[in-house]
């Protein structure tokens, strides 16, 4: 099984979801980030060694798939596997069994596999750096997760769902959530799809001093309000491009802040990186400019 989506639209999420209403749910889901971890390293991690497999090797350490059987193994970035590794994942999933680095021994392995990418696999077979029969062997069914700007109708799910479990993390129940807030989420775009917005509810929730979240505890990106408070006189509702232009100013405030500097500049306005690069590009506020 193939699940493409944007960084953050929420893969993982899903895997969860798909293991956990599998005849499989009593069994581990095994997690391994494929981009995260060395070549070299990943391939132990995945398959496992045996004692004198390498120096350091003292003794056997079980693979994931060994840890996954009878259960899942969520493979996630598999567009970032080297293509050395893509053929002996090909192989485990074909054979069902694997070789420890340094073993003999082929070892049985009963696990499914979920993988998950951001990439264009179908763009990477085409360029050669990623192994045509191994995709068609994950893509016997593929899941494609919109971005969140294109399912924001899914946003009161997502809130209710992720302050639970935020709530959970940080000891901190939160009951409910304001009309004004709601609105204010779904006006913005969420670059960040899904993982961005979980970042966005777990700061209100640490700022929260009562049990229902407003609109005061999102970050100005969020809400595109300008540092300055508002002029009393003014209308109470802004235009979309009034706070097109309240978010601009406030970038361009909080730049002129910090000297320029964008991660700096990101921590002051409560967002990530990549969402602060994604509104510099949107209004064209250049690095030169």
């Amino acid at each position: 099984m193939l699940i493409l989506g944007e960084s953050g639209t929420g893969k993982e999420l899903v895997a969860e979801g798909l293991h956990r209403a599998s005849l499989r749910a009593s069994r581990p889901l095994i997690k391994v980030n494929c981009a995260a971890l060395p070549d070299e390293l990943l391939e132990s991690e995945l398959f496992g060694y045996v004692k004198g497999a390498f120096t350091g090797a003292v003794k056997d350490k079980p693979g994931r798939f060994q840890l996954a059987d009878g259960g899942t193994l969520f493979l996630d970035e598999i567009g970032e596997m080297p293509a050395a590794l893509q053929a002996k994942l090909l192989r485990a999933l074909q054979e069902k069994t694997i070789e420890p680095l340094g073993g003999v021994q082929p070892v049985q392995t009963d696990v499914r596999i979920i993988a998950a990418t951001n990439r264009n696999l179908r763009a990477e077979v085409e360029a050669g750096r990623f192994r045509e029969d191994l995709y068609y062997r994950l893509a016997v069914l593929e899941i494609s997760i919109p971005p969140l700007r294109d399912r924001k109708e899914d946003l009161p799910l997502l809130v209710s769902f992720l302050l639970g479990r935020l709530g959970e993390k940080n000891r901190k129940a939160v009951r409910t959530v304001t009309p004004p807030f709601l609105e204010a989420l779904s006006r913005y775009d969420w670059p960040g799809n899904v993982r961005e917005l979980e970042n966005v509810l777990e700061r209100a929730l640490i700022l929260a001093r009562s049990d229902a979240l407003g609109p005061d505890l999102l970050p100005p990106m969020i809400t595109g309000a300008a540092a300055p408070a508002p002029d009393m006189e003014q209308p109470q509702h802004q235009s979309p491009a009034s706070l097109e232009e309240a978010e601009k100013l406030a970038i361009i405030r909080a730049l002129e802040e910090n000297g320029g500097h964008r991660e700096r500049t990101a921590d002051a306005l409560g967002v990530s990186r990549r969402t602060l690069q994604y509104k510099l590009k949107k209004f064209g506020l250049t690095r030169r400019g």
